[in-house]
This record gives C-alpha cells, structure tokens and sequence, in this order.
C-alpha cells in the first residue's frame, strides 16, 4: 500500500461520515468554546467549599490554611464574575449547538 494510499485510508476511517459532529477544522485551539454553564456551577461549588475552608480553619487556629483558603475564595470569587460576566453577554461569546463552529483563522 502507498503512502499517501495508507493517508487517505487512516483519514477515511477517522472521521466516519454518520457523525453528528461538524468536522474538525484543525483550528479548534483557538476556536474552542468554554462550557460556560458548567464552569459557572463549578465557582459556585468552589466558592462554598472555600467559604467553609476559610471559616473551619481560622476557627481551629489553622491561620495559614486559612489565609490560603481564603486566596483561593478571592479567585474563585474573580472566576465566578467573569463566567456571570461572560454568560450575560449572550450567545455572541457563547455560542448554542445550533450555532455551527467558526471558521478557521487566516493564515498569517
């Protein structure tokens, strides 16, 4: 089997054509698209569990542990307002499943 016979057969049967998926542009790095959603509840879960950190251990007299529970509610706290910023402006930086992928950049 040639070379590029062999390419064009491995290519052929990675990427079926029953997929659901829109094909890969190979610039989905720099396309990609943060579940925002996700991430959101993520912060919130962070932010409670580093809320009680915080709290447990300065109640204990763990006072370094709560300085670092506490540094990691200050950027749990940043990530949470900038995914809530980012998810009120709306489906231009967030786009749905109905929205198809964007096209890859230009080569510069």
């Amino acid at each position: 089997m040639s070379h590029t016979h062999r390419i064009q057969h491995h290519t052929r049967h990675r990427t079926p054509h029953h997929s659901s998926h829109p094909p890969r542009t190979g610039s989905e790095p720099v396309t990609a698209r943060s579940p925002l959603r996700m991430r959101l509840w993520f912060s919130v879960w962070g932010l409670l569990w580093a809320a009680f950190g915080t709290t447990a251990f300065a109640l204990t007299g763990r006072t370094g542990w709560a300085v670092a529970c506490g540094v990691l509610l200050l950027v749990v706290a940043a990530d949470l307002a900038w995914v809530a910023h980012r998810l009120r402006q709306g489906p231009h930086f967030q786009p749905g499943r109905d929205i198809p992928p964007y096209e890859p950049p230009d080569p510069r």
